[in-house]
């Protein structure tokens, strides 16, 4: 179960960067539409920045698949995981509430089941 939540993870962290390095201008339109439309293209390389972020994270995670030892593959689980979290804890405070429920919530779950085995 611990690898489905973490391949999901790892998916939602791709689109998140495809979403925000390549399409901030139009689909981030139709989602953030509280955001004030002359903004998208004033902060499209801020958004490309943070699409990096996520890419990095979900890569990281993907990493981990590759990892034959058991103790050193759940450390990097656990540190990308955490990472996840505290991402998704600061998003839901400061931007959208939802972002606990796609991000940090998922993510906690994964660390509670990787703790468990």
């Amino acid at each position: 179960m611990a690898i489905a939540i973490k391949i999901f993870i790892a998916f939602i962290h791709l689109y998140i960067l495809w979403f925000e390095m390549f399409a901030w201008t139009t689909r981030g339109r139709k989602v953030f539409r509280n955001f004030p439309a002359d903004l998208f293209e004033k902060t499209k390389v801020m958004a490309a920045n943070q699409g990096l972020y996520n890419g990095f994270l979900a890569a990281g995670l993907i990493w981990t698949f590759f990892i034959q030892d058991v103790e050193w593959q759940t450390n990097v689980s656990l540190f990308f995981l955490i990472c996840v979290a505290v991402a998704g804890i600061y998003g839901t405070f400061t931007t959208n509430k939802k972002i606990f429920f796609v991000q940090a919530l998922p993510a906690f779950l994964a660390i509670l089941l990787i703790l468990v085995q």
